[in-house]
């Protein structure tokens, strides 16, 4: 099934189902309120908000038009937002743009930051920043959300406790980290508000392209109207969703509702080589620091420049059969 949150003038929107082709959708906050609401009773109403989407899929319910402009993130707010970098080609390449050696261990032990997640952002909400000086950057990722996960839950275990898939738009300033990292602590003001896709999907949804812990189609990315791109997510996934859940819960406790992502989604070539843009033939990028990265590497500096005020990114993920899976992330960047 296809959940959404729709706006209503409330913080948290108002639960509904969405058809399949994401054409109509139907109330569904006599089940649960808001999807927070859903989630901190899952296993209660997961099977009358299933018929419920079979009732509108099949003409049961009369529907609505599904306005994707009317959506807020699925959940607008969320007791948990903590983003991983399961491709550890992108950490590598950023670390030798600048020299340093990556460490065997971080391809055993994933990373992991909690951002903000009080005030997360509807697919067509814009990009807020005050300064371009800023380093304005967008990572198409893929994101799941729990129910209540334990403490000290294996990998294993925890893919059982994945209920709801989306995609996202995890907005960086680069121009704001060097300066915070080194302060030795991690990420506050280099993260700008997080981006999620129109709904959220229970992975039945995905068919073949979901083994459980990983999502294996295309990430589409396009910068200013054009192809920027199409790196897949189930390829150099050093660190599935299983094992990313274990690692956030490793030293306490998960509540329902928190969402996990995977890192910018970062493809190498066939062979071994970083990942050449999508108008050269390759996969492209899912952000903008990577390829800098590459310049940097074989030019010695970087040539692309980060977002300015004005620019457009739009980010879908779609099935085998060319139909959108979670709609379409469309964000303009603005002047906060």
């Amino acid at each position: 099934m296809k959940l959404a949150s729709l706006k209503d003038g409330s913080r948290d929107g108002r639960l509904a189902v969405v058809s399949k082709d994401l054409m109509m959708f139907a109330d569904a906050s006599h089940i649960a309120a808001t999807l927070q609401h859903a989630l901190d009773d899952w296993a209660a109403v997961e099977a009358d908000l299933a018929a419920e989407c079979e009732r509108l899929e099949s003409g049961e319910i009369a529907g609505q038009p599904f306005d994707p402009a009317r959506a807020m993130s699925p959940l607008p707010r969320a007791h948990l937002w903590a983003d991983g970098s399961a491709y550890v080609n992108h950490v590598e390449l950023v670390r030798k743009a600048r020299g340093a050696e990556l460490p065997e261990s971080f391809w055993t032990d994933p990373l992991m930051y909690v951002g903000a997640s009080d005030a997360l952002l509807g697919p067509r909400d814009a990009i807020p920043a005050a300064s371009t000086d800023w380093g304005i950057d967008m990572e198409a990722e893929i994101a799941v959300i729990t129910d209540d996960v334990p403490m000290g839950v294996t990998a294993e275990e925890a893919r059982r406790h994945i209920k709801l898939v989306m995609i996202l738009n995890d907005i960086s300033f680069r121009g704001l980290i060097p300066a915070e990292l080194s302060k030795g602590f991690g990420f506050c003001q280099s993260k700008g508000p997080t981006a999620f896709s129109p709904v959220a999907v229970t992975p039945d949804e995905l068919g073949d392209a979901w083994d459980g812990a990983k999502l294996s189609l295309p990430l589409l990315v396009d910068y200013n109207g054009k192809p920027f791109g199409m790196a897949d997510a189930g390829t150099d996934m050093t660190f599935d969703f299983g094992q990313l859940i274990a690692h956030a819960a490793k030293t306490r406790a998960l509540g329902a509702g928190a969402i996990i992502g995977s890192g910018t989604i970062s493809n190498r070539d066939p062979d071994g080589s970083p990942g050449r843009p999508v108008d050269n033939g390759g996969k492209g990028y899912s952000c903008i620091a990577e390829i800098r990265m590459i310049e940097t590497i074989r030019d010695g500096k970087p040539s692309t420049p980060f977002m300015e005020f004005g620019d457009t990114v739009r980010i879908e993920m779609k099935d085998a059969g060319g139909a959108s899976i979670f709609g379409a992330i469309e964000q303009e960047v603005v002047a906060a």
